[in-house]
């Protein structure tokens, strides 16, 4: 049941990672102003980092659990 919530937790961060990074890049693409880089980064940072953080807990689950399975 760990290994599954782990997974969960790898998958969605997985997808809120790479989506914020390739709505970064659009946005990147048509930038004017520095201004608009600062913008960017500011919008996209909080859920760039809370896609990262879902895949180090993820991961740790999943090895958690495995040394749980191993170990009995």
């Amino acid at each position: 049941m760990k290994e599954l919530l782990g997974g969960c937790f790898l998958a969605v961060g997985i997808l809120v990672t790479g989506l914020t990074g390739l709505c970064s890049l659009l946005f990147v693409s048509g930038i004017r102003e520095w201004q608009d880089v600062v913008d960017i980064f500011s919008f996209a940072a909080i859920p760039f980092v809370i896609g990262f953080g879902l895949i180090f807990i993820g991961r740790a689950v999943i090895r958690s659990a495995r040394e749980d399975r191993y170990r009995s």
